[in-house]
């Protein structure tokens, strides 16, 4: 029988939904190591723990999200290997979009934010986690959480530096899966469908956004941050998946087959 207690590294920013997936993996036997601003990961920590009645250990583990060293990525994930000896998957859930504008008016200092963010420490992240599990090898699970403006049938305009970014983080993980499928180390993503509190549907108002989803997304919801992406992540780091490697799989509701549509009503 597979043994679902894996020890999974987790990146999070805080964010509703790295913050429910990691509850879900912990309710499922998971040991997490929590990976970010470590003040913010604290406070996570205690809920997860009190909400598990701390049976399965919880750690934290800084590390700033636009350091432009690897060097800072390898010593952060050394430390999180440390923690339970090994690591069977890394779930990078940390992200960061902005403001949405006009992409020719984009500042040069939010760009590079945004490419940092959302690629750089995303390629730091999969190097470092990925030369352990070839090193010690163990092999393993590592799954990219982006959206739907990553891919060509989920575009919005207004986000054209993180939508590019979510793009490469896409292809990246259909070519690092050529390259590492031979240490046994799988690597996917998610593209998951916009929530409330993301950009797009805030910038034509919640209530309006709220009241037409019904008109126009198959589902007639947006995405439920608690409960509609944990059960893909705890299947994608399981060996239940063990031949899916080179994936995006959306769990959109069908939002990005729609989008056009989803845009005329707003």
């Amino acid at each position: 029988m597979e043994n679902q207690a894996k020890n999974v590294l987790l990146t999070s920013n805080g964010d509703e939904i790295s913050v429910n997936i990691a509850l879900h993996l912990a309710k499922r036997g998971c040991r997490l190591v929590l990976m970010g601003n470590e003040c913010c990961l604290r406070s996570i920590r205690e809920k997860i723990m009190d909400s598990t009645n701390s049976l399965v250990p919880v750690e934290v583990v800084g590390l700033d999200m636009e350091d432009e060293r690897k060097e800072a990525f390898d010593e952060a994930v050394d430390k999180a290997w440390q923690v339970f000896g090994r690591l069977d998957a890394l779930v990078n859930c940390y992200a960061y979009e902005g403001k949405m504008q006009d992409h020719l008016e984009l500042a040069e200092e939010e760009f590079r934010k945004i490419v940092k963010i959302n690629f750089m420490a995303a390629w730091f992240l999969l190097k470092a986690v990925g030369r352990r599990m070839r090193d010690h090898k163990s092999g393993g699970s590592i799954v990219f959480m982006t959206t739907i403006l990553g891919a060509e049938r989920g575009l919005y305009q207004g986000a054209a530096a993180y939508g590019s970014c979510l793009a490469g983080v896409q292809q990246l993980v259909r070519v690092s899966a050529l390259e590492v499928g031979k240490h046994k180390i799988r690597v996917n993503a998610i593209a998951r469908g916009l929530h409330l509190q993301d950009e797009f549907p805030l910038s034509v108002g919640k209530d309006r956004a709220d009241n037409l989803v019904g008109a126009a997304a198959p589902l007639q919801r947006w995405l439920d941050v608690k409960n509609d992406l944990a059960s893909t992540v705890i299947y994608l780091i399981s060996d239940g998946s063990r031949y899916m490697t080179g994936t995006t799989t959306f769990v959109d509701g069908a939002q990005s087959i729609v989008k056009p549509r989803m845009r005329s009503y707003m």
